[in-house]
C-alpha cells in the first residue's frame, strides 16, 4: 500500500514520534511510505535518519497557501492509497491536497471539537475512548470513528539514570517522582509543583523531576522558589535520553487536566514503573487505579500528594503496580498492535 503520512510540527513530541513510528513501522512491514513534514522541522530530520523518504512542507496554519501547493505536488507524484493528517493544520492543508484520496484524520488531543475539518474525512483515529466520544459530540459520525491506542517500543531500559540523576544535583538515596512532558497548561505541572510541597512534608527526601520545555517553564520554576521547595524539584529541560531516566524513576507521574493518552505514559508501564496519574481524557484507559498505578481528580494537589506518598512508602506496592503496568503494556499498548489497528483502519476504505 502507498501511505502519505501529514504531520505539520516543527518541534518533537508524543504526536511526532507516533507519526515517526507507524510510519517507520508501515515501511518496515513493507509499505511504500512518504513522510511530508514541516520543513526544517524534527520529525523530518528522524525520518530522514530512519531511512525513511521526506518530503518538506511549508506549514504555517490551516490555510497557508504554499503549504497547500506542496503537498498536492507530492500528492500528485506519490499517488498514495490512502493519507493519514495526523494534527489540525496538516489536516487542513490536506483537505485540499488532490482528489479523489481516500483520508484518515488523527485526533490525539481531548479538547472539544471546535472544528468541521474532521468530519470530512473518510476515518477519524482516536487514540483513546475518551477522543472517540469528544469526537462524536463534536459532530462527526460515530460510524467513522475507530479507537486505535498509541503505541511505543518494546524495549529493555538503558543503565546509568541514577548517575545522570547524580549530575542534576538528585542525592543518590533520594526517592524520584518523575514527569514527563510539554510545559504548558493542559499538562499541569503547577498542580504537581502544590503536590510536591505536600509530599516533602511526608517524605523529606522525595526528589521532583520535570522533564520537558514550554513557554511555562520561567513562571513553574517561580511558583517552586515560592513554595519553597529549592532543590528538592529540578527542571531537566528537554531530554534525548529517556530510555536511561524514566527506569530510574520512583514513580511516574502526569498530573494533565487535559490529556489525549499520554505516550510518556505509556513509555513508564514499558519499563514497569508504577504510575500515579489524573483521570483527565483516556489516562484512566491505561492505568488501572489500585492496580497499575493511581488514578485521582483533575486539579487537586492534596489527592495527588496522597497518592505519590502511598507509593512512596511502600516500595513494595509500587513494584506489583509496576509489574502489572508492565504486562497491560504488553496486551494493549505496544508498536505492533498499533500497527495492526491503524491498518485495519485502511483497509475499510479499500
Amino acid at each position: 500500500m502507498r501511505v502519505l503520512h501529514v504531520d505539520s510540527a516543527r518541534g518533537w513530541r508524543g504526536g511526532q514520534s507516533q507519526v515517526w513510528l507507524t510510519a517507520r513501522g508501515m515501511a518496515a512491514r513493507g509499505h511504500d511510505v512518504l513522510v511530508a513534514a514541516r520543513g526544517g522541522g524534527m520529525l523530518a530530520e528522524r525520518a530522514r535518519q530512519a531511512q525513511l523518504t521526506v518530503r518538506e512542507i511549508p506549514f504555517r496554519g490551516d490555510f497557508w497557501p504554499p503549504a497547500f501547493f506542496a503537498l498536492r505536488r507530492a500528492v500528485r507524484e506519490f499517488r498514495p492509497e490512502v493519507v493519514q493528517l495526523h494534527d489540525p493544520h496538516a489536516l487542513a492543508t490536506g483537505l485540499f491536497a488532490g482528489a479523489p484520496l481516500r483520508r484518515v484524520a488523527t485526533r490525539r488531543v481531548d479538547f472539544p471539537l471546535h472544528s468541521a475539518k474532521y468530519r470530512r474525512c473518510e476515518r477519524v483515529v482516536a487514540v483513546s475512548r475518551a477522543i472517540a466520544g469528544v469526537l462524536v459530540a463534536g459532530g462527526v459520525a460515530a460510524e467513522r470513528v475507530r479507537v486505535v491506542y498509541e503505541g511505543v517500543p518494546d524495549r529493555p531500559p538503558e543503565a546509568g539514570g541514577r548517575e545522570v540523576f547524580a549530575a542534576l544535583g538528585i542525592p543518590s538515596d533520594a526517592p524520584v517522582v518523575g514527569n514527563v512532558a510539554a510545559l504548558t497548561d493542559h499538562k499541569d505541572q503547577a498542580t504537581l509543583l502544590e503536590a510536591a510541597a505536600l509530599v516533602a512534608v511526608r517524605v523529606p527526601k522525595a526528589h521532583f523531576l520535570i522533564l520537558g520545555e514550554g513557554e511555562l517553564r520561567a513562571p513553574l520554576e517561580a511558583r517552586t522558589r515560592e513554595l519553597g521547595l529549592g532543590s528538592r524539584v529540578v527542571f531537566g529541560g528537554f531530554r534525548s535520553d529517556l530510555d536511561r531516566l524514566i527506569p530510574a524513576f520512583t514513580v511516574f507521574c502526569l498530573s494533565s487536566h487535559h490529556e489525549g493518552l499520554g505516550t510518556s505514559l505509556l513509555d513508564a508501564m514499558n519499563f514497569a514503573r508504577p504510575i500515579v496519574a489524573t483521570q483527565a481524557g483516556g489516562i484512566p484507559e491505561a492505568v488501572e487505579n489500585g492496580v497499575s498505578g493511581r488514578v485521582v481528580e483533575t486539579r487537586a494537589p492534596g489527592a495527588l500528594a496522597n497518592a505519590l506518598c502511598e507509593i512512596l512508602l511502600d516500595p513494595a506496592r509500587g513494584a506489583a503496580m509496576g509489574a502489572a503496568g508492565r504486562q497491560r503494556f504488553l496486551e494493549r499498548f505496544s508498536v505492533e498492535r498499533m500497527l495492526d489497528a491503524t491498518l485495519a483502519v485502511y483497509g475499510e476504505l479499500s
